[in-house]
C-alpha cells in the first residue's frame, strides 16, 4: 500500500494533538488545511478569525490568493465529517485524566448569538440574540457543555433554524425549537458516555415543563433556573408563587435566620461568601413531592438581582421518601447552589473563550461550513487542555470550590477582602497573561506567527482557570 503523504507539520504539541485527527482526513490538502486552521484559530484575540487572517494574506484582495482558498475549500467544499471530529474530539477529553468528565460534574445547555448581516447565511434571521440582550439579525446556537469546578468545555453545537425558513413556519414537521434542539444535544451527551451529576440551565429552559419530563425520563437530574416571577395554580388564600413564598418566610437577620438555612461558598481569590437558601414548600413543590424549588441569595431581605437564584430540581432532598425511592443521588441546599454555581462558567469564561477563537467570525454561508468552523473552534479549546495536560514542571494545578454549611473561621486565617468583580456572578474578569512554557517555541523557527499562537493557547487557557470556581488539586499531578 502507497503511504500516505504527510502535511506540513504544525509546531511543537499543536502536531501530535493533530496527529490524533489524521484517520478523519482521506488527503493531505484536508490533513494540512486542519492544521493552519486551528493555527489560525489560536492566534492572539486581536488578530481577527476572518479566512483571510487565518491564512495570513491581506484582507478583500487576499482573499483570492491561493492560502485563502484553500482555507475556503476545505471549509466549505472539502469531504470530511464535523461529526466524526467532535466524537474523536470527545473521546480524546474522555481518556485524559486532566479532562475525563465525572459523576459530579454537570451538563451546562446554552445558547449563542452571532449578529450576521444578510439573509442568505444558512440559519440566519431577526431573532432574539442573548448574548446581546436585543432582538437583531443573527444566527443562534444552542450548545451543551460539560463542566465542574476545574475543567469546562464544549460538547455539542447545533443551530437554531428561525420559523421564517420553513413553508409553514413553526407548523413544518421540521421546525424544532430551542428547547428541543436542547434536549436532543442532551440525548447525544449520553450516547457519548458523559456522565454528570445534574443538568443546569438558566429560566429560559428551567420554565420549560416539557424538558424537564424529558429529562425526568431519561433519568437525569436537573437544576435549572426559574423566573421570579414564577407562579402555579393554587387555591384562595394560599401561596401561588416564589414572591409569595419568600415574603412568607420571616427574616430577621442571621441570627434569626428562620427557615434560611446558611451555605458558604469559597472562590478561588480566597474571598468567601455566605449565601442563604429557602427549601419552598407550597404547591407542587416540596421536599416529599418529585420536584423541589430553593431560593438562593447573598441577602434574603432584600433579593439583589445579580445574587439571587430561584432554581427547580428533582434531587431528592437528603432523609425523604422521596430519597428512598429515587435512583437520584440526594442533594442538600449546599450541593444544590454548588451544581447551579458552576453553571457561572459559561458566564464568565466560555464567552470570552468563544471571542478569543473566532467562533462568530465565520465568512462562509452555508449550514455544513458553519457547523465545520464551529468544530475547529472546539477542536483549538481542546487543544489548550491537552497542552496542559502534558508534563511540564511549568504546569500548577488546579484547586476546587468548596460549598458547604460555614463554620467560625479562625481569627488568622480570615479570607482576604472580596475584589471589585468578584468570582460567581456573572461578570468578565480579565486575568494577568501567562508566559508561555519553552517547550511551546521548540520547532517553530521561522514561523513567528504560529509561535504566537500555541503561546496565546496557553494564556487563553490560564484565564479561563483564573476565572474558575476553586477546585481542590486532583486532576493534575
Amino acid at each position: 500500500m502507497t503511504p500516505r503523504r504527510a502535511a506540513t507539520p504544525a509546531p511543537g504539541p499543536l502536531e501530535a494533538y493533530c496527529r490524533q485527527f489524521d484517520a478523519l482526513f482521506s488527503k493531505v490538502n484536508q490533513r494540512d488545511g486542519f492544521r493552519r486552521y486551528l493555527e489560525g484559530v489560536l492566534l492572539p484575540q486581536e488578530r481577527h478569525k476572518t479566512l483571510t487572517a487565518l491564512a495570513n494574506t491581506e484582507p478583500v484582495v487576499g482573499a483570492q490568493q491561493p492560502p485563502a482558498q484553500s482555507l475556503q475549500w476545505f471549509l466549505s467544499e472539502s469531504t470530511w465529517d464535523p461529526e466524526a471530529l467532535t466524537q474523536r474530539r470527545l473521546e480524546l477529553l474522555r481518556a485524559d485524566p486532566l479532562t475525563g468528565p465525572t459523576p459530579q460534574g454537570v451538563l451546562v445547555i446554552d445558547e449563542h448569538g452571532d449578529r450576521k448581516w444578510g439573509h442568505k447565511t444558512a440559519h440566519v434571521g431577526r431573532q432574539y440574540l442573548a448574548n446581546l440582550g436585543k432582538t437583531d439579525n443573527g444566527v443562534v446556537s444552542v450548545s451543551t457543555l460539560w463542566a465542574d469546578e476545574g475543567v469546562y468545555y464544549p460538547l455539542h453545537v447545533a443551530p437554531y433554524t428561525p420559523a421564517p425558513h420553513f413553508a409553514r413556519g413553526k407548523a413544518d414537521l421540521r421546525f424544532r425549537t430551542k428547547r428541543q434542539i436542547a434536549a436532543a444535544l442532551v440525548r447525544r451527551a449520553l450516547a457519548a458516555d458523559i456522565p454528570c451529576r445534574a443538568v443546569v440551565a438558566d429560566n429560559f429552559y428551567g420554565e420549560d415543563e416539557p424538558l424537564r419530563e424529558e429529562l425526568r425520563a431519561l433519568g437525569l437530574g436537573y437544576v435549572l433556573a426559574l423566573q421570579p416571577s414564577h407562579c402555579w395554580w393554587h387555591l384562595e388564600g394560599t401561596i401561588g408563587s416564589l414572591q409569595e413564598a419568600v415574603e412568607a418566610a420571616p427574616w430577621d437577620g442571621p441570627e434569626h435566620p428562620g427557615a434560611w438555612v446558611p451555605v458558604q461558598r469559597s472562590f478561588r481569590d480566597g474571598h468567601t461568601e455566605t449565601w442563604w437558601v429557602l427549601e419552598v414548600e407550597a404547591g407542587p413543590y416540596g421536599p416529599e413531592k418529585p420536584q423541589r424549588v430553593l431560593v438562593a441569595t447573598t441577602d434574603p431581605r432584600t433579593l439583589p438581582r445579580l445574587c439571587t437564584w430561584y432554581l427547580v430540581t428533582n434531587l431528592p432532598a437528603p432523609g425523604t421518601q422521596q430519597a428512598a425511592h429515587s435512583a437520584l443521588a440526594p442533594a442538600d441546599a449546599a450541593e444544590i447552589v454548588r451544581l447551579y454555581g458552576l453553571r457561572q462558567w459559561v458566564e464568565q469564561s466560555y464567552k470570552q473563550t468563544k471571542y478569543a477563537l473566532g467562533w462568530h467570525e465565520y465568512q462562509v454561508r452555508s449550514d455544513l461550513a458553519i457547523r465545520r468552523h464551529w468544530a475547529l473552534v472546539c477542536c483549538a479549546f481542546a487543544f489548550c487542555w491537552y497542552n496542559l495536560s502534558q508534563p511540564h514542571p511549568a504546569r500548577a494545578p488546579v484547586a476546587m470550590e468548596v460549598v458547604g454549611r460555614p463554620s467560625p473561621p479562625e481569627p488568622s486565617s480570615l479570607p482576604a477582602p472580596a475584589s471589585s468583580v468578584e468570582a460567581g456572578r456573572g461578570e468578565n474578569q480579565q486575568a494577568a497573561n501567562t508566559a508561555a512554557p519553552a517547550l511551546l517555541a521548540g520547532g517553530a523557527a521561522g514561523r513567528a506567527r504560529v509561535v504566537g499562537a500555541l503561546d496565546h493557547a496557553v494564556a487563553l487557557l490560564a484565564r479561563v482557570v483564573e476565572c474558575a470556581p476553586t477546585r481542590v488539586p486532583e486532576r493534575v499531578a
